[in-house]
């Protein structure tokens, strides 16, 4: 392995340990879904969904378009 395999290695370790404290820990807004959650405006189930407002609606399709470029970065090995 090079380094960079070492260096991706080690921050995919670092994200289990810290999404793996904040599961442990169970507290509200410590996981990473939580935080994406929060800065896109998402509200989850049962509780009061932030108002849908232009910034809201702008974060939000940004996340959707960043996601469907990775899965299409993924799934076609780098084309998209």
């Amino acid at each position: 392995m090079d380094i960079w395999s070492w260096l991706w290695v080690a921050w995919l370790g670092l994200f289990v340990v810290i999404e793996g404290v904040a599961l442990v820990r169970d507290d509200r807004g410590d996981t990473l879904s939580e935080h994406i959650w929060k800065w896109f405006g998402v509200g989850r189930a049962g509780e009061k969904r932030p108002p849908a407002t232009g910034s809201v609606r702008v974060r939000r399709l940004v996340l959707l378009a960043f996601m469907a470029w990775l899965s299409a970065h993924f799934l076609t090995g780098g084309l998209v």
